[in-house]
C-alpha cells in the first residue's frame, strides 16, 4: 500500500482515488492518489496554508464576528489549496483526471457538537466541494462525518474502520494513535480477546504545544520537540491540567478545538504564575503523553504494539515521552508497519470515498456510538 510510483502507464479510467487531509493542527493539506486495485499509493503531496488562510481558520475555531460570511470565504480559499494540491498528485502519478473517481475531501472541522443540545448536536467542516468538483472536474465525497452524527454517534474518530482494514493482526492487541492536533486512538484487539475494535479522542496532541510555541518561539511548531525537552514537567501544573473532566469521560467521545484552545491553557497557567515557558512546554509534551497512556492502560489492557502517525511523530520528546509511559509496549510510528505516518489518514479518506461510491458502511459503531453502520459522505458529480 506504500509504494510511491510514478505510472504514467496507468489506464485512463475511473479507476483511482484521492484523499485529503486538513487537521486540526492547521498546517496544510497532505493528499494521496490510491490505485484501488492494490491500494498503492502512486502520489503524494504536501501543500502548506498561506498564513492569512491559517489565521483565519484559527479564528473561525471560536465565535467570531460575520461569521457566515468569513466562513464561506475561507471555504473557498481552503479548497483552492485543495485543488491545487489535487493537480500536483495528478503531474507527480502522471494521470488525468479522468482516471480518479472520486476525491474523499473531509475538510476543515470548525465546529464539533455531536450529542449535544437536541441530543444529535452537529459537527461542521468548512470545504466548498461543488466547487472543488468544479476546478478539479472529478466527483468529490464530503460532508463524510454528519450521517454518523444522525444515527447519533460522536462522527469521530473516523479513520478506525480504515486502521482495522490495514493494521490489525489478530494475533496482538495493538493500538495506532494519530497525533495531530487532537490525539486520537484506535484499539485493536487480537481475535483471542474477543473485544469490539475501539477509538476515541483522547485530548490534546499537537494543538497546545504549537499554539504555545508560536507564542514564544515565533515558530509553528517546536521542531522534534528540542525546546520541550530542555525544559523540565512541573508535576503540580501537569496536575491541574489533567483535572480537565474530559479525561475522566468514558468512550465513544470526541473533542477539538472547542476545548482544548489558548484561553482553556491561560485560564490554569493563571494559577501557576512562576512556571517558565519551557517547563509548561515540557509540561503539555506530559500532558498528551499521560493522556494517551493512561487511555492505553485502561482500555488496551496487553497491547503489544503502539504505532503513532501524524505529525506529532515527527516529536521525539512526545514520542520518548509516551514509550516511557507504556513500559513493555513496542512503541514505533506507522512506518513499521510499511505506512508512512504522514500518509496514514489522507488514505483513510480515500478509503471512505471508495466505500461511499460502494455504498458500504464507513464507520464503526463500536467507535462512534452510532445505531449502526452508516455509508458516509455526500457526492458532489464533476
Amino acid at each position: 500500500m506504500t509504494d510511491i510510483a510514478h505510472n504514467p502507464s496507468a489506464p485512463d479510467s475511473a479507476s483511482h482515488f484521492i484523499g485529503l487531509m486538513s487537521g486540526t493542527s492547521l498546517d496544510g493539506v497532505d493528499g494521496v492518489l490510491v490505485a484501488s486495485a492494490d491500494g498503492r499509493v502512486l502520489a503524494e503531496a504536501y501543500l502548506p496554508f498561506p498564513s492569512d488562510l491559517r489565521e483565519t481558520l484559527m479564528v473561525l475555531q471560536a465565535p467570531s464576528d460575520n461569521e457566515l460570511h468569513r466562513e464561506a470565504l475561507a471555504a473557498n480559499a481552503l479548497v483552492r489549496v485543495y485543488a491545487d494540491c489535487v493537480h500536483e498528485l495528478l503531474a507527480t502519478a502522471g494521470l488525468p483526471a479522468s482516471a480518479i473517481a472520486a476525491i474523499g475531501a473531509h475538510g476543515q472541522t470548525i465546529r464539533h457538537r455531536p450529542g449535544e443540545f437536541d441530543g444529535v448536536g452537529y459537527t461542521r467542516q468548512l470545504n466548498a466541494p461543488a466547487l472543488l468538483a468544479e476546478l478539479t472536474g472529478i466527483d468529490v465525497v464530503a460532508d463524510i462525518r454528519s450521517r454518523d452524527v444522525a444515527a447519533g454517534g460522536q462522527g469521530a474518530p473516523l479513520v478506525p474502520a480504515y486502521h482495522q482494514a490495514v493494521f490489525s493482526d489478530p494475533g496482538q492487541t495493538r493500538v495506532v494513535c494519530n497525533l495531530g492536533g487532537i490525539s486520537n486512538v484506535t484499539i485493536l484487539p487480537s481475535a483471542a480477546s474477543g473485544k469490539p475494535v475501539c477509538g476515541f479522542d483522547c485530548g490534546p496532541g499537537n494543538a497546545l504545544l504549537d499554539g504555545w510555541a508560536a507564542r514564544h518561539l515565533g515558530k509553528a511548531y517546536d521542531d522534534g520537540g528540542a525546546w520541550a525537552a530542555s525544559g523540565s514537567v512541573d508535576a503540580p501544573l501537569l496536575a491541574a491540567l489533567l483535572s480537565e473532566p474530559y479525561f475522566s469521560q468514558t468512550p465513544p467521545k470526541s473533542t477539538g478545538r472547542d476545548l482544548f484552545h489558548a484561553k482553556w491553557l491561560d485560564t490554569r497557567l493563571a494559577a501557576f504564575p512562576r512556571v517558565t515557558p519551557v517547563d509548561v512546554q515540557a509540561t503539555l509534551v506530559a500532558l498528551t503523553a499521560q493522556c494517551v497512556a493512561n487511555d492505553v492502560l485502561h482500555y488496551a489492557s496487553g497491547c503489544q504494539g503502539f504505532y503513532v502517525c501524524g505529525g506529532g511523530a515527527r516529536n521525539q520528546a512526545l514520542m520518548q515521552a509516551i514509550a516511557a509511559r507504556l513500559p513493555g509496549v513496542t512503541v514505533a510510528t506507522t512506518q513499521a508497519l510499511g505506512v508512512p505516518p504522514h500518509q496514514v489518514e489522507a488514505l483513510a479518506f480515500a478509503w471512505l470515498a471508495e466505500r461511499c461510491l460502494a455504498r458500504q458502511p464507513g464507520n464503526l459503531p463500536t467507535v462512534t456510538g452510532a445505531n449502526g453502520p452508516r455509508i458516509l459522505g455526500a457526492i458532489y458529480p464533476r
